[in-house]
């Protein structure tokens, strides 16, 4: 494991231009794969999970080439392909194994999904359940990877998601616009529409409506051919949480973000860091393919950080920004209480164990629920050695921390930042004044 060393700052100005949205970028990848035509893609991710994605499309026939002005071109397979074995390498990467799911399914063939060891702990039956409801034929190790599915024509299904998941309402979408008759999803509470954006944009149709009871149905037609597509992906709002909040540690901070995904599924974040004192400006914003992209600039409003409950559908919709929001907990003035987040716990690692683990480390007081965190404001914290548990979001999110800490913090295991965002770092260190 690689050691980094995080030093103290005394501000955070600057401009930066993030990667490309991870789940979008997984999305063009697999949508493009599928389609006819060639997609070309902007600005993809620069993360090793879509990367992961890409290699999966290539193993099942798609042609992916690389540019030398980093864009990226998929050559998909006009929607079907002979019937073969596959073994998906999926990597760390848990939304290329589900999404992908639903890609797969309804193909001639049999497919092996494998992955590393943090893969193969986490929870794959919530897309076995409805793709098998549609017909699949999926097993299971102990309800996780490694998966096999043998693939086989698929019929519609009306499905009620149990939980709030991106992933599964992706797996379900993907599965059901290659399914004989019209599939149906009902949300409770929303998700992020990456997935709906990305298939109206390669010429899908779908709907969405709000019944009465105040549930989300999705709606697609099986059948349905898509098209490849000239797309830029906009920078990742999940990789840009951690400057966001960088920038609120610190009174004089002024930090641009460029060609920022704003997408409106996402915004509850925007939304915390202004509940928390954070200014935001947008100085420019536009529309591609269904998802905005603007530049924003971020410093923190007169009087101090203020605290925040984080709860309910807000913690579903901030499941990964949680652990960096609780990272700068105590330097908040009332803290941060976090609750029905248990989902944090079956993610790359136990995150809610992992940044108590490191809060303790440094110094701070906590308590720690089975589904959340109580986090005191106005501490006051110490260097220490962080343990990363090979998590990008635990390892980037003690880097914001170490910025407010007193003396040097060392990050174990700080190549798992390159899961989602290998330039980070690297960044951090040219916007940290010192």
């Amino acid at each position: 494991m690689s050691t980094q060393i995080v030093r103290p700052a005394r501000t955070l100005q600057g401009s930066l231009t993030l990667p490309g949205d991870k789940s979008i970028s997984h999305r063009y990848a697999m949508l493009g794969g599928l389609a006819s035509g060639t997609t070309r893609l902007s600005n993809f991710s620069t993360g090793a999970d879509p990367h992961s994605t890409l290699a999966c499309m290539e193993a099942l026939g798609a042609k992916v080439e690389k540019h030398e002005d980093k864009s990226i071109s998929i050559t998909g397979l006009a929607g079907s392909w002979p019937g073969l074995e596959a073994t998906l390498d999926c990597g760390n990467s848990g939304s290329t194994m589900r999404m992908l799911a639903g890609i797969v399914a309804p193909h001639p063939g049999t497919y092996t999904f494998i992955g590393d060891h943090s893969l193969t702990v986490r929870p794959m039956e919530r897309i076995r359940k409805p793709l098998m409801q549609m017909g699949a034929e999926i097993h299971l190790t102990d309800g996780h990877a490694p998966m096999t599915i043998h693939g086989r024509p698929l019929k519609a299904i009306s499905f009620d998601t149990p939980i709030p998941s991106a992933q599964v309402k992706t797996a379900v979408l993907f599965a059901g616009l290659q399914a004989e008759g019209t599939t149906t999803l009902s949300e409770a509470i929303r998700t992020r529409d990456h997935s709906e954006q990305a298939l109206r944009a390669f010429g899908a149709t779908l709907s969405r409506t709000k019944g009465d009871d105040g549930i989300d149905r999705l709606s697609i037609n099986g059948g349905q051919k898509l098209t490849g597509v000239d797309a830029t992906v906009p920078g990742d709002l999940s990789s840009a949480a951690f400057f966001l909040c960088a920038a609120l540690l610190f009174e004089d901070s002024n930090l641009v973000l460029d060609s920022l995904g704003m997408n409106p599924t996402r915004s509850a974040l925007l939304d915390v860091i202004v509940a928390l004192g954070g200014k935001i400006q947008v100085l420019t914003v536009e529309e591609h393919h269904g998802e905005l992209i603007g530049t924003i600039r971020v410093n923190r409003a007169p009087g101090g950080l203020k605290g925040i409950d984080i709860n309910g559908a807000l913690s579903a919709q901030l499941i990964d920004e949680l652990p960096v929001l609780a990272a700068i907990a105590p330097y908040t003035k009332d803290g941060i209480r976090i609750r029905d987040a248990r989902e944090l716990r079956i993610k790359e690692s136990d995150r809610i164990a992992l940044v108590a683990k490191n809060l303790k480390a440094m110094g701070a007081t906590f308590t720690e629920y089975e589904d959340g965190l109580d986090i005191p404001g106005g501490q006051t914290l110490h260097g220490a050695t962080i343990d990363s548990g090979l998590d990008h979001r635990i390892t980037m999110a003690f880097a914001i921390a170490a910025l407010r800490a007193e003396g040097e913090t060392e990050i174990d295991g700080a190549e798992a930042a390159a899961v989602s965002f290998p330039e980070f770092f690297q960044n951090l260190d040219a916007l940290a004044q010192r």
